[in-house]
């Protein structure tokens, strides 16, 4: 992983692989020199503190988040983070990881850099094994890397922001990897990580990809579990609290929420900090509406972990013991609707949706629902009215715009579907339902459901 290319540079190439080498102290000397040089030069007027901390949208059907809450900046570390440099005593019988160039085997003297001694040892601090050799290379590595970029970790949190926000996630977690070995447990590194998970399976849901979002989801769920274990800052009980909302895991979502809700400013000290309102209110809504809809009741858990892994009938039962206690639910009742619309009780599944929405659950994933029974209903204008309310608050939701292509097509509007279909595969070029429709008119395939 070459984690010193230039931010806004494009794709990388493979990185080379790595080899050990012995430095001298002279040219460790020269080493570091070059690197504190390019250090100066380039980052002379970055700094990085408390208020520029920013966080990830959250989706809009969130209550209450105006999008200031969560921006797509990120995490950025604290200056308590960022530690002096310290000494660094030099062991030469300790050899040194450099990564070469893509497609170069041996190593010329004359081209080592610091980008390819801090690559090497970089590469070996991100993964979970301690590098061939003595115990306590892992710590060598980390003070030597801290002695040649002692600002690397605002720089590389930076990098790895950037290529977040551009959709490279998978070269984001690589730098966030190659911190979190560096800094173990640095609020800031395992938030972003988290966040970045989060984001890459929200990426993946919304192109349809649904069963290896999943698996994205679960790996973001345990990258917030090790950040709140880690001494949380606020931003971590505030975004994981989001996150386990969206997961419908109310229990620790309510658990996250009145934290942070709970905290009181701390300006004393370098780890100080000042809550901000519009996120306490967030988040003391959120408490509220949790605690007022019984949503961390067992029974409601069960009920959306049956409906969620296919098993609707046992889901169906516990939501409606649910249900029996909380009339005025509307989750539950969206619960409901869902096991039946996937068990094609369309009817059914209609009426509990309605009342979902009656309720006050008016959000994109019901308006979908309610719009694929509406459809199989042969209900087109009310199906048609659903899914273009639900777009105009999610106006780049997929399955949204594809299910108005499927309606247009059963409509017999072959031109209007094949745009709205045309629109998915500008979002998501490797749709399937969207290519199977623009290929050879839809064949036998229905509607894509909200898969909440």
């Amino acid at each position: 992983m070459p984690p010193f290319q230039d931010p806004g540079a494009g794709e990388t190439q493979e990185p080379g692989p790595v080899v050990f080498i012995r430095l001298s102290g002279e040219l460790l000397e020269r080493i570091r020199s070059r690197a504190a040089s390019y250090y100066d030069h380039e980052h002379h007027d970055h700094e990085y503190c408390d208020d520029e901390y920013h966080d990830y949208d959250r989706d809009d059907d969130d209550e209450g988040d105006d999008g200031e809450g969560r921006g797509a900046e990120g995490a950025r570390p604290a200056e308590s983070e960022v530690p002096a440099e310290a000494a660094f005593v030099f062991d030469p019988a300790i050899p040194i990881p450099v990564e070469l160039p893509p497609g170069e085997t041996t190593l010329k003297s004359e081209n080592l850099s610091p980008e390819m001694i801090l690559s090497g040892m970089l590469r070996l601090l991100s993964g979970d094994q301690e590098p061939v050799g003595k115990a306590g290379w892992r710590d060598y590595y980390r003070s030597l890397v801290l002695a040649l970029r002692p600002g690397i970790l605002p720089e590389l949190t930076e990098a790895a922001i950037l290529k977040a926000r551009n959709g490279n996630f998978a070269l984001a977690l690589e730098i966030l990897s190659a911190l979190k070995g560096l800094y173990p447990g640095s609020p800031s590194v395992l938030l972003n990580r988290a966040m970045v998970l989060e984001e890459r399976a929200d990426a993946l849901a919304r192109a349809g990809q649904d069963t290896v979002a999943e698996g994205e989801y679960l790996a973001a769920e345990t990258a917030y579990g090790e950040a709140l274990a880690e001494s949380p800052v606020p931003d971590t009980l505030f975004n994981a609290g989001h996150f386990f909302l969206k997961r419908r895991d109310y229990s620790r979502a309510l658990l996250c929420l009145r934290a942070y809700s709970s905290l009181e400013d701390q300006q004393d000290g370098a780890g100080g900090y000042a809550l901000d309102p519009d996120k306490r209110d967030d988040a003391l809504a959120l408490v509220r509406e949790i605690e007022g809809q019984g949503l961390e009741d067992e029974d409601f858990r069960e009920a959306w972990e049956h409906v969620r892994r296919g098993r609707e009938r046992e889901g169906m039962e516990s939501v409606r013991r649910f249900l029996e206690r909380r009339p005025g639910a509307w989750n539950g009742w969206f619960l409901l609707g869902w096991a039946l619309r996937r068990l094609e009780r369309w009817a059914d599944a209609r009426s509990s949706l309605e009342k979902a929405l009656e309720l006050g659950g008016d959000n994109s994933d019901t308006r979908n629902e309610l719009a694929i029974c509406l459809m199989e209903l042969n209900d087109y204008p009310g199906a048609r009215r659903h899914l273009e309310t639900a777009l105009r608050r999610d106006g780049e939701n997929i399955k949204i715009i594809s299910n108005l292509g499927v309606l247009a097509m059963r409509g017999g509007d072959k031109r209007e579907a094949a745009g709205f279909f045309r629109t998915v595969l500008e979002l998501e070029p490797e749709d399937p339902l969207a290519r199977r429709y623009l290929e050879d008119g839809g064949g036998a395939a229905g509607p894509c459901a909200a898969g909440p």
